[in-house]
């Protein structure tokens, strides 16, 4: 299927001599792909599941073609991004949905300005909260910024939309958004490849009116972004992105993305429309398929966004009645939802299965250093303002914490907004990791000290984003690609920021933690923590010596199961009623907080 804007494109784009090849892929992979083969320059990012792997696959690219770099947050990559686009390189942008949130004050002025060379957003939502703090539908921004949209159903199209969306960029004047979802992002299927495009750099524009977003600039932009929203609409009406296959006239489906596929799956034989752009609408196609069909359908997975457009337009169609606004889409659920509007009969064949999976709730890991700021903070019975990243996971039992936990970076301004209002007899505490910091920590930590606010902040330093899978950022001394860079000094950064209360501590040292905690929420002012121990799985897991429990010793008083370590279990020995304790040597890492909380000196290292 071509997709490409135009037809020279059609003839070159991603073809220069290379025989053509199938590779398996995921949908993260295929974007970075896509991405180089269209003759992308720049790209920057800051890691975020769903959408982490994509500018990591792309720094695998060779440095000549692509510089490809993690930013210190979604804001400072989309200026990366859009000062490159203004230099004449095509470039890319990568983040998850609340990423966007971020980003938006940068791309909402952007699409006014328009692009030099190519300028591409991907965003990854995440339906089902598989690792996010929302379910937020990111379709709703490019309507709010008048941004095309551009959804992939599967790794092939995520590929192909990607390298289109460059075109269509230039050819527009407009950044655009690829958006993909979890399940597209890490399902794997095969991916045909071309070569590199290796489109030449374009001249920086001197042209102030238009680049320059003062009020009178952005009253001619206005105009600019309605008249491109019906040529856009008009492309959409007659392109391959909008696709339709014929079937049975009385149900037709219009659907996109992931949902595409399921309904391919569910209802073979339907007439279905489906859309590659799902902002804006190819409305004219859209009201001659209704004509189509006895009874229409939309299928999209989370906000009827399409479903309302299509109402806005005076056709009927039929949606959430039927299809959830909440989690991800399978076919199952597709299934269901077409049994429920009377389309299919209900399987009374099917088998009744009673399965039950026990659920399993994340933990931190075996000798995780957050562990000890969280024990050391419940021990003074502080109020905690938590914050975005593994040690959320503080909030629930045996450590039980977090009191709150908001978005990336809210922690600090939490926190001063319960000293601010008072009434509160317990320290006030905020808790936020290093690249967290980086990211969005920074401001609010002047803020408490502009404004003389009685706060401890605990940074929790594990030298890396470890939440993400372990990216580099600013403070660890190198960058995407794993070359040395300058590293920034937390305790010298907060000090130039006006803090007077700095301290740094190991992590693994619980009797030294508690007590510089205990000073640290008795000073009067903004005193900083900083919780010094490395993430015990990067680079690779650490260990120390592997710890036992000398079972006769053991009084099961489980002040070792307060840790919450994974690698601490019951035993089948029972003292006074209650389980003994034992520990899995192959999941030890030998941290020695276990040793530490023992009353009986029960826990020891394994003699060698």
């Amino acid at each position: 299927m071509n997709y490409q804007s135009n037809a020279d494109s059609a003839k070159s784009a991603g073809k220069t001599g290379s025989k053509n090849n199938n590779r398996p892929m995921t949908g993260n992979e295929a974007i970075a792909r896509g991405a180089w083969e269209a003759g992308v320059r720049v790209g920057a990012a800051y890691p975020g599941t769903p959408s982490t792997e994509i500018m990591e696959n792309l720094a695998t690219y060779p440095v000549e073609d692509v510089k490809a770099q993690w930013s210190t947050n979604e804001k400072v990559a989309c200026d990366v991004a859009i000062g490159a686009s203004f230099a004449g390189a095509r470039a890319m942008t990568s983040m998850k949905h609340v990423g966007m949130n971020v980003a938006s004050d940068a791309f909402m002025s952007k699409t006014y300005i328009g692009v030099n060379a190519g300028l591409v957003l991907i965003v990854c939502d995440d339906p089902g909260i598989h690792s996010s703090q929302n379910e937020q539908d990111s379709r709703y921004y490019s309507r709010l910024s008048m941004m095309p949209t551009l959804e992939p159903s599967d790794a092939q199209e995520a590929l192909d939309f990607t390298k289109l969306a460059f075109d269509l960029s230039e050819q527009f004047d407009t950044p655009v958004m690829v958006r993909g979802t979890t399940r597209l992002s890490h399902t794997r299927s095969a991916v045909q490849v071309n070569e590199r495009n290796d489109v030449p750099m374009r001249e920086f524009v001197e042209n102030p009116d238009k680049n320059v977003m003062i009020p009178s600039n952005a009253r001619t932009g206005h105009p600019r972004l309605i008249k491109r929203e019906e040529a856009l609409q008009e492309f959409l009406n007659s392109s391959d992105l909008t696709r339709l296959e014929k079937g049975s006239s009385k149900i037709g489906v219009i659907t996109l993305s992931t949902a595409y596929t399921y309904v391919k799956e569910v209802l073979p034989e339907a007439n279905v429309l489906k859309l590659g752009c799902s902002y804006p609408l190819p409305d004219e196609t859209i009201k001659k398929f209704a004509d189509s069909v006895d009874r229409l359908f939309i299928v999209e997975e989370l906000e009827p966004i399409i479903e309302k457009e299509i109402l806005a337009m005076g056709i009927k169609v039929e949606g959430k009645e039927f299809f959830s606004r909440m989690g991800e889409f399978s076919p199952e659920s597709v299934r269901d939802s077409f049994v429920q509007a009377g389309v299919l009969e209900a399987e009374e064949d099917a088998a009744d299965w009673d399965v039950y999976a026990p659920p399993r709730p994340p933990v931190l890991c075996a000798g995780c250093p957050h562990i000890s700021s969280y024990m050391s903070l419940r021990g003074l019975d502080a109020r905690v303002a938590g914050d975005i990243g593994c040690y959320t996971l503080a909030a629930v039992k045996p450590l039980s914490s977090i009191d709150t936990c908001v978005a990336m970076g809210s922690s600090i301004g939490n926190a001063i907004g319960m000293a601010k209002a008072g009434g509160q007899v317990r320290p006030i505490v905020a808790t936020i990791g290093d690249s967290t910091m980086l990211h969005s920590g920074i401001p609010p930590l002047i803020d408490a000290v502009y404004n003389n606010v009685n706060i401890t902040v605990v940074l929790l330093d594990n030298h890396i984003t470890a939440m993400t899978g372990g990216q580099n950022h600013a403070a660890t001394g190198k960058n995407l690609a794993g070359e040395e860079t300058h590293r920034v000094d937390f305790a010298a950064l907060f000090e130039a920021i006006g803090v007077q209360w700095v301290k740094q501590v190991d992590s693994y040292d619980l009797g030294a933690m508690l007590q510089t905690f205990r000073e640290a929420t008795e000073f009067k002012g903004v005193s900083v923590v900083i919780s010094d121990r490395p993430c015990v799985l990067d680079p690779v897991k650490i260990r120390g010596e592997t710890m036992m429990v000398r079972s006769e010793n053991c009084t099961a008083c489980q002040s070792c199961m307060n840790l919450g370590c994974p690698a601490i279990g019951w035993s089948d020995e029972w003292y006074d009623g209650h389980h003994k304790v034992e520990i899995n040597a192959e999941a030890c890492i030998g941290c020695s907080m276990c040793a530490q909380v023992c009353s009986t000196n029960s826990i020891v290292s394994v003699p060698k």
